[in-house]
Parts: structure tokens; C-alpha cells; sequence
């Protein structure tokens, strides 16, 4: 029962070690080269041309709803006319056809940042 209430502090602890660390080396790194007369714009050069990011979200869970969607409706075709476990049928589509969404949105974010 104790070793529970340790682990859970030290997860939590490591987490914030690895954020800490990031923000504060990322930002003694801008000082350094701002002290060094470099412009602060080169922050933001990465920034200008994305797409925004409702529009990445939505072109995402669109996708994965419709990949789920289809996952349903093959698991239930596969269930119907083979003798495969529906149990391991239903699962298989739904987390393979949701994958292939996500990938298809991988890939469409893309092309969104190019516009």
C-alpha cells in the first residue's frame, strides 16, 4: 500500500523535471542570443506559417470519427459473413480504421501548413 503513494509523486515529479528543464534551458538560450544582438523575431518564424490550430483539430477528429465509423461497419460485414471471433474483430477494424485516419490527418495537417 506505501509503495503506491511513493511512485505516484515520483512520476509527477519527473514530469514537471522534464517541462522545468525544457522551458528554462529554452529560455536562457533566447537571452543569450538576444544579449548577443540577434532579433527577437526568429522566435516566431516557425509560427507564421501553420495552419490554425482549430482547423488541424477538427480536419483530425473528423477523421478519426469517420476511420472509427467505417472500423464499426467492416468489424460488423467481417462478423456477419466470416466465422472470425467477434470479439477480436470488432477492436481490430475500429483501432486499425481510426489509425488510418490519424494518418490520413497526419497528412492532410500538411498540406494545410503549405497553403
Amino acid at each position: 500500500m506505501g509503495s503506491e503513494l511513493i511512485i505516484i509523486p515520483i512520476i509527477f515529479g519527473a514530469i514537471f523535471g522534464v517541462f522545468y528543464l525544457f522551458f528554462s534551458t529554452r529560455n536562457k538560450e533566447r537571452l543569450a542570443l538576444i544579449e548577443k544582438g540577434a532579433d527577437a523575431s526568429i522566435f516566431m518564424k516557425g509560427r507564421q506559417s501553420t495552419a490554425p490550430i482549430w482547423k488541424v483539430f477538427i480536419l483530425n477528429l473528423a477523421l478519426l470519427l469517420m476511420g472509427i465509423g467505417l472500423g464499426t461497419l467492416l468489424a460488423s460485414i467481417l462478423d456477419t459473413y466470416t466465422s472470425l471471433d467477434s470479439e477480436a474483430v470488432y477492436p481490430a477494424t475500429i483501432f486499425f480504421t481510426a489509425g488510418l485516419g490519424l494518418f490520413f490527418g497526419f497528412k492532410m495537417t500538411k498540406n494545410l501548413d503549405k497553403e
